[in-house]
């Protein structure tokens, strides 16, 4: 049984992930942290993972940044249009977002709305990575909604509850409308080895799965694609999906979900 599901995994790897990195259309796929493309800039190492339109989002762009102690990616900025989500990978940083500063290390995100000004810094002695997700709905942007939801904010994983779940645990960190979205909701699960998130199933909303750590197969529209740590999965629509923790120890990742 194992050496058919590696031979499957090959199989699938091989012929159906040759998939560009932009494109008008988004399709489910796995980015393997490994083979992303690298750019070394004046500021920072960065790697792309994602750019182009999905059934809610007129566009979307993932990349990450790598800084060295005290660096800056660039100076601080805003959106007019779109909403950013910042995860940070590794190290420690300094997130600042309309004026309000946070130390934020592994695990812990940020959100800002468009028109505030947000940076970061690495605060930290060593080597800090993060993950950005930018977008722009498809709909108009809602700004009364978003400020009525908290509008832009700053959460460090330590501060998350921790609820055991009968396959390991779970994080909640948010689930409220935004300036752009219906819906946007945010968590992450622990899974125990050998087990499923769930059954194959569908929804409307589209979702990234974002590994932090253990070694899962992705069910893609009944193929199997093998992740790991720092990889990025882009689930679209309607497209069937689970998670199976195929490591020796238990697995984490990140799941967020959106809609409009």
């Amino acid at each position: 049984m194992m050496k058919k599901l590696c031979f499957a995994i090959t199989t699938v790897v091989s012929s159906s992930l040759v998939v560009a990195q932009k494109t008008d259309s988004l399709p489910p796929h796995v980015y393997r942290w490994d083979t992303l493309t690298t750019v070394i800039e004046d500021s920072r190492v960065r790697k792309q993972i994602l750019e182009g339109s999905t059934t809610s989002l007129a566009y979307f762009e993932s990349h990450t940044s790598s800084l060295q102690p005290g660096k800056a990616p660039h100076p601080p900025h805003t959106h007019a249009d779109q909403e950013e989500l910042i995860i940070v990978k590794e190290g420690k940083v300094r997130v600042t977002i309309n004026g309000v500063s946070d130390i934020m290390g592994p695990g812990s995100i940020a959100y800002a709305i468009p028109g505030e000004e947000h940076g970061i810094v690495n605060e930290g002695n060593e080597q800090a990575t993060y993950y950005i997700f930018k977008y722009k709905s498809r709909l108009p942007i809602n700004m009364a909604r978003a400020k009525q939801n908290g509008g832009s904010f700053m959460i460090n994983w330590d501060t998350v509850t921790v609820r055991k779940t009968d396959k390991g645990q779970r994080r909640e960190f948010f689930n409220k409308p935004t300036s752009q979205l219906v819906k946007f909701e945010m968590h992450t699960t622990a899974l125990n080895p050998g087990l499923d998130s769930h059954a194959p199933h569908t929804h409307k909303e589209e979702e990234i799965i974002l590994i932090i750590k253990g070694n899962v197969t992705m069910h893609i529209d009944g193929k199997l694609f093998p992740a790991g740590p720092g990889d990025v999965v882009f689930l679209s629509s309607g497209i069937s999906h689970a998670l199976m923790n195929t490591g020796k120890e238990q697995c984490e990742y990140f799941a967020f979900q959106w809609r409009n």
